[in-house]
């Protein structure tokens, strides 16, 4: 059994690996990287590194060969056009590599959104029914660290939450949480195949539980303040997405409470 993990050195890759180490022998996992330098600490684990780029489909194949699992992270690039392209590199190389199992990281609840970020990973799951192969689609839920470009610190010094005027409501969850759910699907050869998780929070939260969060970790008052000067690409983002629609599929996998809005801001308040 070999496990392929693509973009093992981003951040949710290496998060990914970490919980899958502890479930399976480092042996059977493959690091997938585009520069193998950051990748040598995986090869002092005993993890094998292969070169992996998205970009050059001739390094595809390499790093694919003798795949029971390969994890498909999707590609981090800007232009959603440029990412199509990639994302088809690598379900194609799969293909010929014939990888018996394809995972694929995506954003949840795509059909409810309007923006080419969404519109791409859409396709990409439809490329990859189209391919045959049996596949696991992972959506992941938007980070709650998204919250840290609205300044915190800033909203705890002046006592003011200034947002953006709308009906806010977030199913955000952690990358830890995402990475141990997604190492557990990893995990449990043949008992994924052909399923689709929404990996979201079971319920949601809205600025004024933000607010209540700051004032009470800081000690000190915070109000929310619906500002229409506000003004910030994230609310755009936020506002062409699904943000609010809930699943029970990450507290399930994980088999146990997802961390709390109130652990993860305490977490990115901290020093």
């Amino acid at each position: 059994m070999s496990i392929v993990i693509t973009g093992a050195t981003g951040k949710l890759g290496r998060l990914i690996i970490e919980r899958l180490l502890e479930q399976v022998p480092a042996q059977q996992i493959v690091a997938c990287v585009r520069r193998l330098d950051p990748g040598k600490p995986y090869e002092a684990q005993g993890i094998e590194v292969r070169y992996c780029d998205y970009d050059r489909p001739e390094s595809l194949a390499a790093a694919f060969a003798g795949a029971t699992r390969l994890l498909m992270i999707s590609s981090p690039h800007h232009d959603d056009t440029i990412r199509l392209r990639q994302h088809a590199h690598v379900i194609e190389a799969a293909k010929q590599s014939k990888v018996e199992h394809l995972l694929y990281t995506g954003f949840a609840f795509p059909e409810r959104g309007a923006c080419s970020p969404v519109w791409m990973h859409l396709a990409t799951e439809y490329a990859i029914r189209a391919a045959g192969m049996p596949f696991t689609f992972l959506r992941n839920a938007l980070y709650t660290d998204f919250v840290q470009a609205l300044d915190l610190p800033a909203a705890i010094s002046k006592g003011r939450l200034d947002v953006a005027p709308g009906d806010w409501s977030f199913h955000s969850v952690t990358r830890r949480d995402l990475a141990e759910a997604i190492a557990a699907v990893l995990a449990a050869p043949g008992e994924h195949h052909n399923r689709t998780y929404e990996l979201t929070a079971p319920g949601t939260w809205n600025f004024a539980d933000l607010a209540a969060i700051l004032s009470e970790l800081s000690g000190r008052p915070v109000a929310v303040q619906h500002d229409s000067s506000v003004r910030h690409w994230i609310y755009g983002f936020l506002s062409r997405i699904d943000t609010s629609s809930t699943s029970d599929d990450l507290v399930h996998l994980l088999g146990r409470p997802i961390t709390t809005l109130r652990e993860s801001v305490k977490e990115l308040l901290a020093p």
